[in-house]
C-alpha cells in the first residue's frame, strides 16, 4: 500500500521520505504514551481517591472503566472522522480534548466530577489512537512502515507497563491529581508539534470540508446511524466483560449488557452491509489477508490481555509482592519489546520470514512463554522471568506485523477506519481474554477447594476464611494451579490461533489479491466504501 497522494491544490502527503518523518514519529508516539498510560495509572491510586474524594466501590470501578468503556466505543467512529474530516485535525482536537479532561480530573472535587473528566478523557483518547497509527501510515513508504509500526507498538507495551510505576512514585512524592497533570505539558508539546509538523491527509483528494457540522463531507452522507450502532455494541460488550470478574458471569447486570452488545453489534454489520456509504465496509471481511491479521490479532491480544490479568494476581496474591514491586517484575516483557522494536529487528526479519511466518513464529514464542509461566513459574519469580523474556520476544515479532497487515488489507483511504479496527481488536482481545481465562482460573480453584472457593469468590475471601497456616498454604496452592491451568488454556489458544492466522495469510499471498476487495489506486476512493 502507497502513501495516499494529492493534488496540486492539496497537503495530503509530503515526499515520501522527509527529513522530519521520525521526529512526527516521536511526537505521535509521546501522545499514544499519554493515552495507554492512564489506562492502568488510575489503579494503584484507589486508596487516595477512596480517602480523599469519598468514593465507594462503585464510584471507583466507574472512575476506571469510565475511560476505556468511551475509548472502546469511539473507536470505529473516530477513525472515520478522521478519515473525513482530516487526520491532523482530529489529531489536534484529541489532543486538546484529552489535555482539557485531565486537567478537569485533575481538579476534580467529587467522584462524579471525576468520572465525567475521566469519560472525556476517553473521547480524546479515542481520536489520538486512531489517527496516531493512521498518520504513521501516510507519512512512511513500504520499506520503513514495518519498522514505524514496531515502534508505535512498542509504546503500547510501554505503556501498559509503566503506568503503575509512574502512578506509584507520584503518589509517593504527590497527590492523586498528579497522576493527570503530567498530561498536560505532553497534550501542549504534542499539540506545537502536530500543528507544525504533521501533514493534513484524509480519504480522497480536493478541499477540506467547510463545515464539521454538517451532514456531509466530501460529497457523501455520513453514516450517523452506523457509529451509534458500533458505539451501542462496543460499549456493552465491554462494559460485561469489565463487569463479570466483580458481579459473576451469569449475572443479570452482565448477561443483559452482553445481549445488548452483541444485537448491537450484529444490527450494525447489517446496516452496514445494506447502507450507500458504510462507516466500515463490511466486504473487507471476506478479504483472507484480513481475515488473518485480524484473527491473529484478536489472539494476540488474548494472551496478553488474560496473562497480564493473571500474573499480575500472581505476583501479589501468592508470590506476596507489593503493587510497585509487582510492575518492575512485569516490565522485562515490555523492556524485550521495546528493544527489538527499537533496533529494528523485528522489521529486518519481515523480509525474510513474510507476515505469514512472522505472525506463526511470534504467536509460537508467545504460547511458549505463557506456557513456561505456567509450568516454571508456580513458585517463583525466576521461573516466570523466563517465560516474560520468551512472550516479550513473540509480542514483538506478532503484533506489530498484525497491525500492518490489518492496514495493508484495508485501502489507504480509509487508513483511520483501519486503525479503529485495529484499536477495537485489540481492545475485545484484552477483554476476552481476561473474561476467559479468569473464567478457567476460578472454576479450576473452585474444583480444587470446593468447600472453601465456592462460598469466597476471590483468593482474598478464601484467604480470611482460613484459620491455620496449613489451611492458607492449600488456597495459595489451589489458586497458583488455577493461574497455571488457565495460563497453559491461553497458551493453547494463541497457538493455535498463530495457525490459523498463518494459514489464511499464505493462502491469500498464494492466491494474489482477494477478488471481493479491489485494491484501492493511491489516493483514490475505496470502491466498496465510497468516497468520504
Amino acid at each position: 500500500m502507497s502513501p495516499v497522494a494529492s493534488d496540486a491544490t492539496t497537503t495530503l502527503q509530503p515526499p515520501g521520505r522527509t527529513a522530519t518523518r521520525w521526529l512526527i514519529l516521536a511526537v505521535i508516539c509521546l501522545a499514544q504514551l499519554a493515552v495507554i498510560l492512564d489506562n492502568t495509572v488510575l489503579n494503584v491510586a484507589i486508596p487516595s481517591l477512596t480517602e480523599d474524594l469519598g468514593a465507594t466501590t462503585a464510584d471507583v470501578q466507574w472512575m476506571i472503566n469510565a475511560y476505556s468503556l468511551v475509548q472502546s466505543g469511539l473507536l470505529l467512529t473516530a477513525g472515520n472522522s478522521a478519515d473525513r474530516y482530516g487526520r491532523k485535525r482530529m489529531l489536534a482536537i484529541g489532543l486538546v480534548l484529552f489535555g482539557v479532561a485531565s486537567l478537569g480530573a485533575a481538579l476534580a472535587q467529587s467522584p462524579g466530577q471525576l468520572i465525567a473528566a475521566r469519560a472525556g478523557m476517553g473521547v480524546g483518547g479515542a481520536l489520538l489512537m486512531t489517527t496516531t497509527l493512521a498518520v504513521v501510515m501516510q507519512i512512511f513508504d513500504d520499506e520503513e512502515r514495518p519498522k514505524a509500526i514496531g515502534i508505535w507498538s512498542s509504546v503500547n507495551s510501554l505503556g501498559f507497563a509503566a503506568g503503575p510505576l509512574i502512578g506509584g512514585s507520584l503518589l509517593d512524592h504527590f497527590w492523586w491529581g498528579s497522576l493527570f497533570l503530567v498530561n498536560l505539558p505532553v497534550a501542549v508539546v504534542a499539540l506545537l508539534a502536530v500543528v507544525a509538523l504533521v501533514p493534513e491527509s484524509r480519504s480522497h483528494g480536493g478541499e477540506l470540508p467547510q463545515t464539521l457540522h454538517g451532514v456531509r463531507a466530501g460529497g457523501t452522507p455520513m453514516d450517523l446511524p452506523g457509529a451509534l450502532l458500533s458505539m451501542i455494541g462496543m460499549v456493552g460488550v465491554v462494559f460485561a466483560i469489565i463487569s463479570g470478574p466483580v458481579t459473576g458471569w451469569l449475572s443479570g447486570r452482565v448477561l443483559i449488557s452482553a445481549a445488548l452488545g452483541l444485537a448491537g453489534l450484529a444490527v450494525f454489520a447489517l446496516w452496514e452491509l445494506h447502507v450507500p456509504y458504510p462507516m466500515l465496509d463490511m466486504h473487507f471481511f471476506r478479504n483472507r489477508r484480513f481475515i488473518g491479521a485480524v484473527s491473529g490479532g484478536i489472539l494476540v491480544a488474548f494472551g496478553m490481555g488474560g496473562s497480564m490479568f493473571l500474573l499480575t494476581q500472581h505476583l501479589q496474591l501468592v508470590l506476596g509482592y507489593g503493587p510497585l514491586d509487582a510492575g518492575l517484575r512485569m516490565a522485562p516483557l515490555a523492556v524485550t519489546v521495546i528493544l527489538i522494536n527499537f533496533t529494528g529487528l523485528s522489521a529486518r526479519l519481515l523480509p525474510r520470514l513474510g507476515t505469514p511466518g512472522m505472525i506463526v513464529s511470534g504467536m509460537s514464542l508467545l504460547a511458549a512463554g505463557l506456557a513456561a509461566i505456567s509450568l516454571f513459574g508456580g513458585d517463583s519469580y525466576g521461573g516466570m522471568l523466563a517465560g516474560l523474556l520468551v512472550m516479550g520476544v513473540g509480542v514483538a515479532l506478532a503484533m506489530p506485523t498484525m497491525a500492518n497487515a490489518i492496514m495493508s488489507a484495508i485501502p489507504s483511504a480509509k487508513a483511520g477506519v483501519g486503525a479503529g479496527v485495529n484499536g477495537t481488536l485489540m481492545e475485545f482481545g484484552q477483554g476476552l481474554g481476561v473474561a476467559v481465562l479468569g473464567a478457567v482460573l476460578n472454576s479450576r480453584f473452585v474444583a480444587l477447594l470446593p468447600l472453601v472457593a465456592a462460598g469466597a469468590g476471590s483468593l482474598p475471601a478464601a484467604l480470611a476464611r482460613t484459620r491455620t497456616d496449613a489451611e492458607r498454604s492449600a488456597v495459595q496452592d489451589a489458586f497458583a494451579t488455577g493461574i497455571g491451568t488457565s495460563q497453559l488454556v491461553g497458551a493453547a489458544a494463541v497457538f493455535l490461533g498463530g495457525l490459523v492466522a498463518a494459514v489464511l495469510l499464505r493462502r491469500a499471498e498464494r492466491t494474489g489479491r482477494d477478488p471481493e476487495v479491489p485494491a484501492t489506486p493511491a489516493g483514490a476512493e475505496p470502491a466498496a466504501a465510497g468516497a468520504e
